[in-house]
């Protein structure tokens, strides 16, 4: 299996399954020096774990991570950083009854078509469990675009449906404040009462997740394939549960007129932000806003239609331990993609500018 490397000079490469012996990632190109703690990463993946609501997930992984390389009395040498997570409550039992049969709304048949061979344990590698690799090297990220003067904030925008309306400011203390990550008190009580229900009828609901970035320098992405809304958009993708992202006004610019949609320039700035901090690929100085839609989780308790390897059609419900949404633990993911691709690209401008 290729493509499990992100990065051109700060690479990461995610490794592992939902119910191997552990998951895990190598960080390479991180610059030497910068002051980095085991508690650093611990803080970002337990904001990743099962939250508190009786929607959550009853597997309890303790996500305790074990530094193996890379940082030493408390700094980065500069060398590869390697990190390991232990599974220590894997219960692969759930799934056996699934060996043979593709659930739907999962990659079960896509992998069997492109592999011949699949791990029907929990997803394998498919499953959301490899996104806390990723957490724990944006926290490793997070240092180095912190040293820029950046700042990632991501929250829950929207939850089945339910949305907060638009923030002018956001902070992470707002945002840590409720377990589901929408810093609206109001209306995150709302989405409680909506998840609820969708798990006394088995089912599951999506999102809107929003990224805010501040202090992001202008002149970072290159202006041709690797535009920072092209990498940013691929980051995002590439988690599992996003159907889709949109920059600044999003798809709602393309009923703009020109005029509507420029943002004037004045001499204090930008007097608007509809390019969503970035112009012809390459970061403008002004906040980065993004949002990401996340599909609702593929495992329902609802009786579904489906067929097994042989191509005969069966009805199943999904058992198991599950998420009845992927908000809020798919927001911290979001921050790690996209600092992951700040960090990036803050050193390629470093290497353009040398």
């Amino acid at each position: 299996m290729s493509g499990n490397s992100f990065g051109v000079i700060f690479k990461v490469t995610t490794w592992g399954e939902s119910h191997g012996p552990a998951i895990g990632v190598v960080i390479d190109g991180c610059p030497p020096n910068i002051d980095l703690a085991q508690a650093d990463i611990q803080e970002a993946l337990d904001r990743r774990k099962p939250a508190q609501g009786p929607s959550a997930s009853s597997r309890r992984e303790d996500d305790r991570v074990e530094v193996l390389s890379g940082i030493f009395e408390g700094r980065t040498t500069g060398t590869p950083i390697s990190l390991i997570i232990y599974n220590k409550d894997a219960d692969s039992k759930a799934y056996d009854t699934l060996k043979d049969v593709f659930r739907p709304g999962h990659g079960d048949i896509t992998y069997y078509k492109k592999y011949g061979i699949r791990d029907h344990r929990g997803g394998g590698r498919a499953s959301g469990r490899e996104t806390a690799a990723r957490v724990a090297a944006g926290a490793v990220a997070a240092k180095v675009t912190a040293r820029s003067g950046m700042e990632v904030i991501a929250y829950t925008k929207a939850l089945g449906g339910i949305a907060m309306d638009a923030i002018h400011e956001i902070c992470r203390e707002a945002v840590n404040a409720h377990w589901l990550m929408c810093p609206n008190p109001s209306v995150a009580s709302t989405m409680e009462k909506k998840l609820e229900q969708a798990r006394l009828q088995g089912d599951s609901l999506g999102g809107i997740v929003e990224v805010v970035v501040n202090g992001c320098p202008a002149g970072l992405g290159e202006p041709i394939f690797d535009k920072m809304e092209a990498d940013l958009a691929k980051a995002l993708m590439s988690i599992g549960t996003v159907k889709g992202v949109e920059i600044g006004a999003g798809f709602s610019i393309a009923s703009m007129t020109g005029s509507e949609a420029n943002d004037p320039i004045t001499p204090d700035g930008f007097a608007s932000n509809r390019a969503g901090g970035i112009l012809a690929g390459i970061t403008n100085g002004d906040k980065i806003i993004i949002r990401v839609a996340c599909k609702p989780i593929a495992s329902i308790a609802k009786i579904q239609k489906t067929i097994d390897v042989t191509g005969n059609p069966v009805e199943i419900s999904i058992g198991g331990r599950h998420d009845v949404s992927v908000i809020p633990r798919i927001v911290p993911v979001c921050e790690a993609m996209v600092n992951l691709v700040l960090a990036d690209h803050l050193l390629r401008q470093k290497a353009v500018r040398e």
